[in-house]
């Protein structure tokens, strides 16, 4: 007992001991299996694979990288998989925002914390509901081709569409929980100064809303541009032939393990360009 008082006593008096402690565990978590993992990939990626045995060669190469930046079909991948995260990002931040507005500024306070549940709800349900009951929707004669029947139209199939369909749909409570707390955090007073100044309301959203939400937004698409950059199930569900970054690193991991390697470093180095990028807006202190 009287050890653990001294013990105690002394982490106390020495505040930088005890959060050295207290952080010890969770930053070898992260240097040894994170940071170690990552590292472990990025060496494996410079290896190569016996044509005959399909055996992982530890032989120091470039190859798999001079492959993954000549070869048409990898280059389209890569862009079509940056594409859709960056038309994923847009769409939820073009979405997420009137919702955003409604629940944070218009809906009475009362209603707030159940029209945040609602929100949150649909990140309780299973990926793989979420992501098939998008596949009968967008399947021929679906919800989709019998909403736009009366009108001539017809639902997108399956395909590309889908795919940026379906990943906003997934991703985009992470978008609008961000903008929400911004706005609900967005003082009365500037938008009171803003109306007697004679601000009209479009002046007020773009000089005054938007300068101090921008910030939230770019920390909503972090998780979008992310989530939606790795992904590879969505598009193997509701993508038809297309393909992502994904589906090459799964479709390598089993005959040319260093090629997967490759291919997975790309998302990882656009990912953290993406956060350096980001990090200008301040998005990485509203995370």
């Amino acid at each position: 007992m009287a050890l653990f008082t001294r013990t105690a006593g002394a982490l106390y008096r020495r505040p930088r001991l005890r959060l050295a402690l207290l952080l010890t565990a969770p930053l070898l978590w992260l240097a040894v299996l994170y940071l170690g993992s990552l590292a472990v990939l990025f060496v494996s990626a410079f290896w190569t694979t016996d044509s005959f045995t399909s055996e992982v060669v530890k032989v120091w190469s470039t190859d798999n990288f001079h492959e993954l930046f000549t070869t048409p079909v990898f280059r389209q991948v890569i862009l079509r998989s940056v594409g859709v995260a960056l038309a994923v990002t847009a769409l939820c931040a073009v979405l997420a925002f009137p919702v955003a507005f409604y629940t944070a500024r218009i809906a009475k306070p009362s209603r707030r914390p159940l029209l945040v549940v609602a929100i949150l709800t649909p990140l309780w349900a299973s990926y793989l509901v979420k992501v098939y009951a998008w596949r009968l929707i967008l399947s021929e004669g679906g919800l989709a081709d019998w909403l736009l029947k009366p009108f001539g139209l017809s639902g997108p199939g399956f395909g590309l569409p889908a795919t940026v369909l379906t990943l906003t749909y997934l991703w985009l409570p992470y978008m609008i929980l961000p903008i929400h707390t911004a706005l609900e955090q967005l003082p009365d007073n500037l938008l009171d100064a803003s109306a007697d100044l004679g601000a009209r309301a479009g002046r007020t959203l773009r000089s005054v809303v938007l300068p101090m939400v921008l910030p939230s937004v770019a920390a909503g698409s972090v998780f979008t541009f992310s989530l939606s950059l790795g992904d590879y199930i969505t598009v193997q569900i509701v993508g038809g032939k297309t393909q992502l970054i994904g589906n090459l690193v799964y479709a390598n991991i089993e005959l040319n393990l260093p090629m997967a390697a490759a291919l997975a470093t790309v998302p990882v180095v656009v990912i953290v360009l993406y956060l350096l990028a980001m990090r200008r807006t301040g998005a990485l202190s509203s995370l």
